[in-house]
């Protein structure tokens, strides 16, 4: 199989991924144009907005610049996956298996390689409480999880152009990022 063609112009071999194939630019692009939850939600919200309330949620957590950028970044792999929803990614053990390569990669390009087990812990914690929180304004009023999982800083999910949310993401990286 061939290389995908990345926003950047790029080509990417996705099944053998380094750490210096992917840029930011890329990660940002694509990720303002994939849609949640596979598009059965109200309206378009994109997982690049998914990730920048995540990120604004470990902020208010009062966690450290890393982790917040670990936060944004949780699902950079999918701007070279797309998003499967959980039930069915579940089902796959292969795409499982080149998520979780991908996910590597992603780590050593920014610098998220050093985090330990409790870090991606408390990721996966905001990654839940920002699916929960989502839904109940996405889903009308859908409960994922009972009790509800906190939440400090309720997620901004009003409708915003690809654009807007792209450079909205990178705005974020750079200052997590000291620039």
């Amino acid at each position: 199989m061939g290389p995908m063609n990345c926003y950047s112009g790029r080509p990417v071999r996705v099944e053998a991924i380094l750490p210096q194939d992917i840029l930011i630019e890329d990660v940002a692009h694509a990720l303002s144009l994939v849609c949640r939850a596979g598009g059965h939600i109200r309206h378009f919200y994109s997982v690049a907005q998914h990730s920048l309330n995540c990120a604004l949620e470990a902020e208010a957590r009062g966690y450290a610049p890393p982790l917040q950028l670990a936060c944004l970044l949780h699902d950079a792999g999918e701007a070279y996956l797309s998003d499967l929803i959980r039930p069915v990614k579940c089902l796959l053990p292969d795409y499982l298996a080149l998520e979780r390569q991908i996910d590597l990669a992603v780590q050593a390009a920014f610098g998220l390689s050093q985090l330990g087990e409790a870090a991606w812990a408390l990721v996966r914690e905001v990654d839940d409480a920002m699916l929960h929180h989502e839904f109940l304004q996405l889903r009308d009023g859908l409960l994922i999880y009972d009790p509800p999982p906190p939440c400090l800083r309720p997620p901004d999910c009003d409708v915003r152009p690809p654009e807007q949310v792209e450079q909205a993401f990178l705005a974020r990286y750079h200052a997590l990022r000291g620039g």
